[in-house]
């Protein structure tokens, strides 16, 4: 392992599944969403025409040897050319530091999620006091102190460009956390979320386990600044997207997608705003 990478002081393996862990879907010839336990990763890039991939986000801790296994079924030994975090969170970067060590492949963020990627700053704490159920209450064990990364992970283009993506661009989507990025393709208006929003309402342990699709706002308990999360839908919205992967949940399109986009962006202060906890102000 590289000296300078290494995983949180609290990194561990969380016992929480769906039905859908461990399944793959192709959503577009070149956009698969697998699912590890709860959140879903993305890998772009068409193995019929023998493309270049490049893996979103990297799963639940102790999960590198299901993603590697999972991208060698679909492309052969070919690594991505990159990956790209959507953020820090433990969902979304647990297998980070082994795919690093696996692939050698450069990692991208967000300029203003690098100090969570880099040992510097750790998330607030999960909040368990927040409204919405009994994942909101388990919360309390989720690890929040951050990854260090060092020099392999690096800022994307301030000109909302994607190195080896032409097709694709950043957009910032902050709220769930401060760095937080979704990625859009105008041809075909596809959308890779990661957590702006979602499509399980996790108030509900059993939406959760059995993965009801509802199109519902990010995870109360990781939400720190709630009006900039409302912004980020409607910013969302606004791009009329035709199909989504999001980090939790199924992936959407049509007119499920779009009649929920656009109703929780009108209501988000009634359906994802919590009633109270700790991250309202």
């Amino acid at each position: 392992m590289h000296e300078d990478m290494h995983y949180s002081d609290d990194y561990k393996y969380i016992p929480m599944t769906s039905i859908n862990s461990g399944l793959g879907q192709e959503v577009l010839k070149d956009l698969y969403c697998y699912t590890i336990q709860i959140v879903n990763i993305c890998f772009v890039g068409n193995p019929e025409k023998n493309d270049e991939w490049i893996l979103i986000d990297a799963g639940m801790p102790k999960s590198a040897n299901k993603i590697v296994c999972e991208a060698e079924n679909r492309f052969g030994s070919k690594p991505p050319k990159m990956m790209i975090l959507t953020h820090g969170h433990f969902d979304h970067v647990g297998a980070i530091v082994d795919l690093v060590n696996y692939w050698h492949v450069p990692v991208y963020a967000h300029e203003l999620e690098l100090p969570y990627l880099k040992g510097q700053r750790s998330y607030p704490e999960p909040d368990p006091t927040v409204e919405g159920g009994l994942i909101a209450k388990m919360s309390a064990i989720l690890p929040h102190d951050p990854i260090n990364l060092g020099k392999h992970v690096q800022a994307l283009p301030a000109n909302n460009l994607i190195p080896e993506m032409p097709e694709w661009c950043w957009i910032h989507t902050p709220g769930h956390t401060p760095g937080h990025v979704s990625l859009f393709r105008n041809r075909d208006q596809s959308l890779i979320a990661g957590d702006a929003f979602i499509t399980v309402k996790q108030d509900s342990l059993l939406n959760v386990l059995v993965q009801n699709l509802k199109i519902s706002g990010p995870p109360r308990y990781l939400t720190m600044d709630w009006q900039k999360a409302w912004k980020s839908v409607e910013k969302l919205q606004a791009l009329k997207p035709k199909v989504a992967v999001t980090g939790h949940g199924m992936p959407a399109q049509g007119v499920t997608l779009e009649d929920g986009l656009t109703t929780l962006a009108t209501n988000f202060d009634q359906l994802a705003i919590p009633d109270y906890g700790r991250y309202l102000n």
